[in-house]
């Protein structure tokens, strides 16, 4: 499903997590449909928030440096929004078992801020909330698809359950406009490359560009599924403008599935040079590690027609290139 330009032209468009990997490339994609874009982010360095990420759209987007907990703000940002894609959030893992209560109050705490500020302030909006396939910890069958049952295996993913639950309920109880996806890896360009803190696919870019090896947990064995970005943030678009997707919980997998040991081979033969090698798991994130994983999408694909475009081997060759090209404003 292509997104319709015209229900976008002039369209108010709140993107929170804004400056970060995803919702800025969401931001530039919006401002090309002429739609009237603001990004709230509050450029706290863990978050990955760049406003490089906006590089030739500066004066095309409304730059709101604030905080998702800042309750007050919220209730002004959210009036007379047509639309609110919600990305911001603390995504690592290990930081949710370090700090569990930060994690607390940035992904359940300000989720249910924003919810209450659209049933007070604008309870016509259309929300979509961008999830994790954390919620569903270790799969004991594969594909996982959204009847999976869940039962997540650290912090961050019981509290983006819970947030999953929050926008649920708001549907269901107050008639909100809302949706959730739940992505599995996202990849491309503007990704986080300076820790593993987004996901580990972002530092093996930088290990690689650098002329380091890159470092795989275990045997290398561990099956995932990856989306660019593009693909991710033309799903998030298309759900936007589905009325019957409102109130529900959806999937984003790829169709293509690899293991980690062949994903990092991949990666060498497409850079023309590097190397890997396979280490033990660190303890701390042993403990935490759900192993193979990949995502069914097929409900979300017959209710929207989505599918994606960019293939692994198009998209890793696109962001080596942009690293390779501006890897001193991500380090």
């Amino acid at each position: 499903m292509t997104p319709d330009a015209t229900a976008l032209r002039g369209a108010r468009v709140l993107i929170t997590g804004g400056l970060g990997f995803i919702g800025s490339t969401l931001a530039r994609r919006l401002v090309d449909l002429s739609a009237r874009v603001t990004v709230l982010d509050s450029l706290i360095p863990e978050y990955g928030g760049n406003l490089f990420n906006l590089e030739g759209y500066e004066e095309r987007v409304r730059v709101n440096i604030g905080d998702m907990r800042d309750e007050h703000g919220i209730r002004h940002l959210v009036q007379d929004q047509d639309f609110i894609f919600n990305l911001a959030g603390q995504v690592s893992h290990l930081d949710s078992m370090r700090d569990p209560f930060t994690d607390l109050e940035i992904n359940c705490r300000s989720q249910l801020f924003l919810l209450e500020a659209c049933r007070a302030r604008n309870p016509s909006v259309r929300l979509v909330n961008t999830s994790t396939r954390q919620v569903y910890g270790r799969p004991i069958k594969l594909p996982v698809d959204e009847e999976h049952p869940l039962s997540p295996v650290d912090i961050n993913g019981v509290h983006k359950l819970a947030s999953d639950w929050y926008a649920h309920l708001y549907h269901h109880a107050y008639g909100l406009r809302a949706t959730s996806l739940r992505l599995t890896n996202t990849y491309g360009e503007r990704m986080r490359v300076k820790d593993a803190r987004q996901t580990f696919l972002g530092l093996w870019l930088r290990q690689l560009l650098e002329g380091s090896c890159i470092e795989v947990f275990g045997d290398g064995s561990q099956k995932r599924d990856f989306n660019h970005v593009d693909d991710v943030v033309e799903a998030l678009l298309a759900t936007a403008l589905c009325r019957e997707t409102e109130g529900g919980v959806y999937n984003l997998g790829s169709c293509e599935v690899v293991s980690l040991r062949d994903l990092a081979r991949l990666l060498v033969e497409i850079n023309g040079g590097g190397a890997y090698r396979l280490i033990p798991f660190p303890e701390d994130r042993q403990r935490i590690d759900i192993g193979s994983f990949y995502a069914a999408s097929d409900k979300l694909r017959r209710v929207l027609g989505w599918t994606p475009k960019v293939s692994l081997r198009e998209g890793l060759a696109r962001a080596l290139e942009y690293f390779r090209a501006h890897l001193d404003r991500y380090r």
